[in-house]
């Protein structure tokens, strides 16, 4: 951005302020907002304009209704108000480098196409990319019902994997399927199997925005996405409609910005009953979604109803369900685990512990990611009640999931449940936890404040 347009930078006496570090050190936003405005003249506002939070929710941090802990929010604050990251706990910010160091992937601007990664060299022993694309033309045959079906069988082990291991590491091979596949949709086929692709590419453009969504990468998620709710719109799929833009909804809540959150599945909701087909599974993980946004509004009966639309329509559910491939994920267990979540949004940690630990014994142990962010959930839902013994030992028990699989999400939360524990940091539970964190997880424990 040209200078004049940059944030402007604290004044030296502020960050050097003791009270100031303090204050950041604990993330104290309260008093970090109410320093800023006398110190610095940056009144909530133009805070709010900065850190991008509405003014509602700045008055309600300074006047002690509301703390902020997403690690996306705290970024933006930092980024913000400029204040240096390892002042609250963060790894340098891109700001803080001069501009001809900097080496770091740079996000698209919202609603931009993301740039195309830069082609490796192709051996010497290969034909370039030019010949390959002359072949293709030269041996292409029809498409079948079976090749459409081995896409699918390639998605569904893509999502296999995903939970396993995290999506960064396929993403190349998931984009190039995609790009292949919207190459496909520029011939003239018949329709049931144009149909098909366009379904396809909805569901690998779906796929690529959830490994950026899952890396925290929100602007190019958020661009993919966009693009899956077009081809799923070419393809007349309203269901599928319906999950991109309950994944969207996710994202949004993950952005602390619940309102968007909820207008985002609630068109999801719209799209899914316009359509006859719609399953109570379906139907019920959208419930699910809404309880998170309300949750996240601090909207309680509006939560309590939707989670209690969720458990009737999961009720509802029947062994020949004609259920789409994306939300066979939603089993009991799941639905206890989001029920429980939703409820420690509200602050009721009483009532989600035992549903989030009652899911997580049940929950599938080859899925690394869902089991460590589960975990992390329950330990900080336990530290949380005062179990300080049960919150370390959870939490040290997901730490070998979560070095099995490479997800910022689950890093952040584990950081978010890292800063909680920071009152009890020299007990000797919370040392063997650190211990063990240092030795399963190093490039994450390295980057939190000892």
């Amino acid at each position: 951005m040209p200078d004049a347009d940059r944030p402007q930078e604290l004044p030296e006496r502020l960050l050097t302020d003791p009270e100031m570090i303090n204050a950041c050190r604990v993330r104290d936003f309260a008093c970090v907002f109410r320093l800023v405005k006398t110190k610095a003249g940056i009144y909530p506002s133009m805070i709010a304009r900065r850190c991008e939070l509405t003014p509602s929710r700045v008055g309600e941090v300074i006047a002690g209704q509301r703390r902020l802990s997403h690690m996306d929010v705290v970024e933006r604050i930092a980024d913000g108000l400029r204040i240096p990251g390892h002042m609250l706990g963060l790894a340098r910010r891109a700001w803080e480098t001069p501009q001809a160091l900097v080496a770091t992937e740079r996000e698209a601007p919202y609603g931009t196409e993301p740039e195309p990664e830069p082609e490796q060299q192709a051996p010497a022993s290969l034909p370039g990319p030019d010949v390959d694309s002359i072949l293709a033309l030269a041996t292409r045959t029809s498409l079948s019902a079976a090749t459409l079906e081995a896409f699918r069988s390639s998605i569904e082990d893509y999502w296999r994997r995903d939970e396993q291991h995290g999506g960064q590491a396929l993403r190349p091979a998931i984009v190039g399927q995609l790009r292949y596949v919207v190459g496909l949709l520029k011939e003239n086929r018949p329709s049931s199997i144009q149909n098909g692709l366009y379904q396809i590419a909805a569901e690998l453009a779906r796929l690529t925005g959830w490994t950026y969504f899952d890396a925290r990468q929100y602007n190019q998620a958020r661009a993919y996405f966009t693009e899956a709710l077009q081809l799923a719109k070419e393809a007349g799929d309203h269901q599928s409609v319906a999950n991109v833009l309950a994944c969207m909804s996710l994202q949004a809540t993950y952005q602390d910005r619940p309102a968007d959150s909820l207008a985002l599945v609630t068109a999801a909701q719209d799209q899914a009953r316009s359509t006859p087909g719609s399953t109570p599974r379906v139907l019920s993980m959208l419930s699910m979604r809404e309880a998170f946004a309300h949750a996240t509004l601090g909207n309680r009966d509006s939560t309590h109803r939707a989670i209690g639309e969720a458990h009737r329509q999961f009720g509802q559910i029947q062994t020949g369900d004609l259920d789409p491939s994306w939300v066979t994920y939603f089993d009991e267990p799941k639905l206890n685990v989001d029920t429980g979540i939703a409820h420690g949004r509200l602050g009721d940690a009483v009532t989600a512990e035992p549903l989030i630990a009652d899911a997580l014994r049940r929950e599938d142990r080859a899925n690394h990611r869902g089991r460590a962010f589960h975990s992390f959930w329950l330990a900080r839902t336990q530290l949380n009640l005062g179990k300080l013994d049960q919150a370390c030992r959870t939490a040290t028990q997901a730490l070998e999931p979560a070095s099995a699989v490479a997800s910022e999400r689950v890093s952040g939360h584990l950081r978010e449940f890292y800063d909680q524990l920071a009152p009890h940091r020299q007990e000797p539970v919370a040392l063997a936890f650190e211990a063990r964190l240092r030795e399963l997880l190093p490039p994450v424990s390295g980057s939190l404040r000892p």
